[in-house]
C-alpha cells in the first residue's frame, strides 16, 4: 500500500499523544528522539546492525583515527565560511548570514572548535551524485563550507536560502529547508552532527525527521532565530542559532549521544 503524507501525519499524532502520556504519567522529558519513531522509516536503515568495532588504544592511541573519515590537509582560508564566494559568479538565492556560539552544558563557549555546514542551494538541489531531486544546479554554489569557533565560541557563515526538497519517504514528502551542521571535538571519533532550521517553516508539522524530536522546547532549539542586528545592509538577512553540546538545552544530535 502506498504511504501517503495522511498516514504519516496520523502517525505523528499517535507518537506524540503517547509521549505526552508518559510525561504526564511521571516519566522525564525526552531531549532527544526515539529510535524508533515509526514516521521517519528511512531511519532504521541507518542503525548499525553489527556491534561496534574493539580497538586497543593503549597499544596505538592514534589508530582509532584510521577508522574515522579522513580530509585533505589544507588550512581553512578566509572564504571557507562564506559559500557565496567560493566560485568566479554570484549564487542565485537569497543572502543570509548565520552566526552563533557553540557552548557546553553551563553555557561556556567551545573555542578553536572546527564547524562545517552543508545544504542544498536555493531551489532545494545538493550539489551531490546521488541527488534525485530534478530541481536546477546552480554552478556558483556548492553548498559547504567550514570554520573555527573563536574564543568566545562563536562561529559565522554567509550563504543562501536553502529551499525545500522532496525525499521519496512517502507521497508529497518534503523537507523543511535545513542546514546541515557537523561538530568536531579533538578527534573525528568525537564529530556530531544536526540541522538548524528556519522560523515559521509551513512544513515542520509535516515533517518526520523534526517531528522525531518529540518534545516541543526540545524541537525548538533546533530552529534559528531572526536577528537583525545580523543582517548586513543591502546584502543579507540575519540569524542567531546557539549549539549547546550537551545537558537539560542540549541541541538534538542525530543517531543520540
Amino acid at each position: 500500500m502506498t504511504l501517503t503524507q495522511h498516514d504519516i501525519d496520523q502517525e505523528i499524532a499517535t507518537e506524540r499523544a503517547a509521549y505526552e502520556k508518559r510525561i504526564a504519567d511521571g516519566a522525564p522529558v525526552e531531549h532527544q528522539p526515539r529510535r524508533d519513531y515509526a514516521p521517519y522509516r528511512s531511519s532504521v536503515l541507518r542503525h548499525p546492525k553489527q556491534p561496534p568495532i574493539p580497538i586497543d588504544v593503549t597499544k596505538d592511541p592514534e589508530l582509532v583515527e584510521l577508522r574515522s573519515p579522513a580530509f585533505g590537509e589544507r588550512d581553512i582560508t578566509e572564504i571557507d565560511n562564506d559559500l557565496t564566494r567560493q566560485h568566479t559568479g554570484e549564487p542565485i538565492g537569497e543572502r543570509i548570514t548565520v552566526e552563533g556560539r557553540l557552548l557546553d552544558r553551563d553555557g561556556r563557549p567551545i573555542r578553536g572548535q572546527l564547524v562545517e555546514i552543508w545544504q542544498a542551494n536555493s531551489a532545494g538541489r545538493y550539489a551531490h551524485q546521488r541527488e534525485q531531486h530534478d530541481a536546477p544546479l546552480d554552478p556558483n554554489f556548492t553548498g559547504v563550507g567550514r570554520t573555527l569557533t573563536d574564543d568566545s565560541g562563536f562561529y559565522r557563515f554567509t550563504t543562501v536560502q536553502p529551499g525545500p526538497y522532496p525525499w521519496r519517504q512517502h507521497v508529497n514528502a518534503w523537507r523543511p529547508a535545513h542546514i546541515h551542521f557537523s561538530l568536531f571535538g579533538s578527534a573525528f571519533t568525537q564529530r556530531l552532527v544536526t540541522q538548524m532550521y528556519f522560523p515559521s517553516d509551513p512544513l515542520f508539522p509535516y515533517d518526520p525527521i523534526i517531528q522525531s524530536v518529540t518534545d516541543d522546547a526540545a524541537r525548538q532549539r533546533l530552529v534559528a532565530t531572526y536577528d537583525h542586528s545580523l543582517s548586513v545592509p543591502e546584502f543579507s538577512m540575519g540569524y542567531h542559532w546557539d549549539i549547546v553540546l550537551d545537558g537539560p538545552h542540549a541541541t538534538w544530535i542525530e543517531e543520540g549521544r
